[in-house]
C-alpha cells in the first residue's frame, strides 16, 4: 500500500472538514456538562439543525439564512432540553435518547410527507446553497479546500476556553453543576446558568448540523448525523470537558475518518466506515484504564 496516498495534504484537509462536525457538537455538549448535565441528545439537535439548514437555504436561496435558521432551531431545541431537565427535573439521559429518536422521526416525516422526498432532499427546482469554501490551490496534486466553518470552529474553541476558565460567567456555569447551593449563596441563580448552558449547547449543535448539510455535504439525508453526536459526547468525556482537549480528540476522530476513506481502494468501504467508531471505543477503553490506574495509585 502506498502510504503517501493516506498521509498527505488532502487527508489533512479532509481531517479538518470531518472533525468540524464533532468539534462544534462537542463544544455544545461541553457547555451542558459544565452545568452538570450530560446531554446525549446532541445527535438529535444536529439532525434538526441539518434539516432546517438545508431546507431554509433552498427556500430562501441563501446559505446565510439557512445557517441562521439552523441556529434558531438549535436555540429552541436547547431551550426544550433545559426546560425538561431543569424545570421539570426529567432524567437527562432519557430525555436525550428520546429526543434523538424524535428528531430522526420528525425530520423523516417532514421530508417524506411535507416535501415529498424520500431518503434525501433533492428539490425539483433550485438547489441547496452551500457554505463558502476557502481555497488554497493545490498541494501535492490535491485540491486544498476547507469550509468557512472550519476556522470558525477553531475560533469557538478559543472562545470556549477563555469563557470557561477566564470569565465570571464561566465560573458560574461550572458552579451551577458542581456547587449550586454555593452559587445561590452569592446571589446567582444556578437554574438560570443551566438554561444558558443548554441554549448555548443547542446553538452549537445547530451550527454543527448546518455544517453537516450545507457545508460538509450539499443536502439533507435521513440519519445523516450517523451517530456523530455520540462520538462528540465521547470526545467530551475523553477530553475531560476541556475545550482544547475536546478539540484534539475530535481531530483524532476526523483523521481516522479521513484516513479510512483514503484506504477504501485497499480495504472494503464497509470496514473502513467503522474505523472512526472503533477509534472512539478505544479512546473510552484507554480512559477507563487510565482512571483505574489512578485509583490503584491512590490506594497505594
Amino acid at each position: 500500500m502506498d502510504w503517501s496516498s493516506v498521509f498527505n495534504a488532502g487527508t489533512l484537509m479532509n481531517t479538518f472538514n470531518t472533525a468540524t462536525i464533532v468539534i462544534l457538537a462537542g463544544l455544545g455538549c461541553l457547555m451542558t456538562e459544565q452545568a452538570g448535565m450530560m446531554n446525549i441528545g446532541i445527535d438529535g439537535m444536529m439532525t434538526v439543525g441539518a434539516f432546517v439548514a438545508a431546507v431554509a437555504s433552498w427556500a430562501f436561496n441563501s446559505w446565510v439564512i439557512g445557517l441562521l435558521c439552523a441556529v434558531l432551531a438549535g436555540l429552541l431545541t436547547g431551550l426544550f432540553y433545559g426546560v425538561m431537565v431543569v424545570r421539570y427535573h426529567s432524567d437527562e439521559f432519557i430525555i436525550g435518547v428520546a429526543f434523538n429518536i424524535f428528531a430522526v422521526a420528525l425530520t423523516t416525516f417532514l421530508l417524506r410527507t411535507v416535501l415529498s422526498q424520500s431518503g434525501s432532499f433533492h428539490p425539483a427546482s433550485g438547489t441547496v446553497q452551500n457554505l463558502p469554501y476557502l481555497s488554497f490551490g493545490k498541494i501535492g496534486g490535491s485540491d486544498i479546500n476547507i469550509s468557512l466553518m472550519v476556522p470558525l470552529s477553531w475560533l469557538l474553541v478559543v472562545i470556549a476556553q477563555v469563557f470557561i476558565y477566564k470569565t465570571p460567567a464561566g465560573f458560574w456555569l461550572h458552579a451551577s453543576g458542581e456547587h449550586p447551593e454555593s452559587l445561590r449563596s452569592v446571589g446567582r441563580n444556578p437554574e438560570k446558568m443551566k438554561y444558558i448552558g443548554s441554549v448555548i449547547c443547542g446553538v452549537l449543535c445547530g451550527l454543527s448540523g448546518a455544517y453537516l448539510s450545507i457545508g460538509y455535504l450539499s443536502t439533507f439525508t435521513e440519519g445523516m448525523s450517523a451517530e456523530r453526536g455520540y462520538v462528540a459526547v465521547a470526545c467530551v468525556i475523553f477530553g475531560r470537558s476541556n475545550p482544547v482537549r475536546v478539540f484534539l480528540a475530535a481531530l483524532l476522530f476526523g483523521f481516522i475518518d479521513a484516513a479510512g476513506m483514503r484506504m477504501q481502494g485497499v480495504i472494503p468501504p464497509t470496514l473502513t466506515a467503522t474505523f472512526p467508531y472503533v477509534g472512539t471505543i478505544l479512546m473510552m477503553v484507554l480512559l477507563a484504564l487510565r482512571n483505574q490506574a489512578k485509583k490503584r495509585g491512590k490506594r497505594v
